[in-house]
């Protein structure tokens, strides 16, 4: 049986980090999975099957970490990156997967003449840095790291392309798209819950589900709500999610005055009820990955609008969608239309359609690339 090693930041609930236990769970019974975490105590390790290892390189969460800890457990790592592997990745795997960008996948680049080596990419590599000096040293760090690879796996095309642009320079390192692979019965399934909080039935609710970071633009989403609510233009707006911009947010929420209609809920093990029972999920991100939010959605039938980002590509066949041009002036402008459309029609009526891909497929994708000898 071969052996995989996975490597993640944590399992703390993120989509990546969902998709990831979902993948493990079905191929721990074809091959020997162990995880590896930087942080240890994610909400979704007691999802992961008994059949999955689980190794940690620090015995804490990220949230109990200082500030000032968060800035140096990364650059530790990518500057000690070969100790810290030799002392902490123990045992012999035929295959190493960084499954996410950042330090799990510089620490994952040591070399090891006995395992290959796979870098999972879910993020527009394009933008995820900025493009400041910060993000200028990375790049051309990550060139680096990225070479180190024998195979690198997006979650989307549109990312492949823009990491191709990126880094041209790795041309020649096999590259290939494989979609997040989801347990559809598993979301149905807790779809079915009854979520904490009763939405408002006279009002158009609207659900988001994402880590609390700049990239996710949930201060934007603010200061539109705060604009049409001014206009008359009532909705309720929930976020479901925790992050380093939690604060900033609810600073900003009491000086836009909304904090009866805007809502940030924090982490939820279990978002699907609230997905299922709103009107809306919005993902209004400045730039995106692939969205794994998005694929839940589809899988529960519902009313989706995003901004144009890669997201786009997750819901380019699926008809109950409306994608935004990515600004303020656009966002509340289609918001308003959407929120007038729905008071002179009161319930918005959400059929369910057949998501667009074959999760089955996609699980047999993955078996073909471990299956490489």
């Amino acid at each position: 049986m071969k052996k995989l090693l996975f490597g993640i930041t944590s399992l703390t609930l993120g989509g990546a980090e969902r998709v990831l236990v979902d993948l493990a769970n079905e191929l721990c019974n074809k091959y020997e999975i162990t995880i590896f975490t930087i942080y240890s105590s994610g909400e979704l390790e007691k999802q992961l099957s008994k059949k999955v290892k689980l190794t940690t390189l620090y015995n804490k969460q990220y949230s109990e970490l200082s500030k000032l800890e968060r800035k140096i457990v990364p650059l530790k790592i990518w500057l000690n990156k070969k100790s810290v592997y030799t002392k902490h990745i123990k045992g012999n795997y035929d295959m190493e997967i960084a499954f996410l960008e950042g330090p799990i996948t510089r620490l994952f680049s040591v070399k090891n003449s006995n395992t290959r080596k796979i870098a999972w990419i879910h993020n527009d590599i394009s933008l995820v840095f900025g493009s400041g000096i910060k993000a200028k040293i990375k790049k051309i760090v990550d060139e680096k790291i990225y070479s180190k690879f024998e195979t690198l796996v997006f979650v989307s095309e549109e990312n492949l392309q823009n990491f191709s642009k990126t880094y041209y320079k790795l041309e020649k390192i096999p590259k290939k798209v494989i979609y997040n692979y989801i347990n559809k019965e598993n979301v149905i399934r807790k779809s079915e819950e009854i979520p904490e909080i009763n939405f408002n039935e006279s009002k158009i609710n609207m659900v988001t589900v994402a880590r609390l970071v700049k990239q996710k633009a949930i201060d934007r989403f603010i200061r539109v709500h705060a604009k049409l609510i001014n206009k008359g233009l009532e909705q309720e707006v929930y976020i479901i999610g925790d992050g380093p911009e939690k604060e900033k947010l609810e600073e900003l929420i009491k000086e836009n005055k909304v904090e009866n209609t805007f809502h940030l809920l924090g982490k939820k093990e279990n978002p699907y009820p609230y997905i299922k029972n709103a009107d809306y999920l919005c993902l209004l991100s400045q730039f995106e990955g692939y969205g794994m939010v998005l694929e839940e959605a589809k899988i529960l039938g519902k009313s989706i609008i995003i901004t144009d980002t890669a997201a786009r590509e997750a819901v380019i066949n699926y008809p109950n969608k409306i994608i935004i041009e990515n600004s303020d002036e656009a966002i509340f402008s289609e918001l308003g239309q959407v929120i007038t459309n729905f008071k002179l029609h009161n319930k918005i009526k959400v059929e369910n359609y057949q998501i667009a891909f074959n999760y089955f497929l996609i699980f047999n994708e993955c078996n073909k690339l471990f299956f490489v000898k």
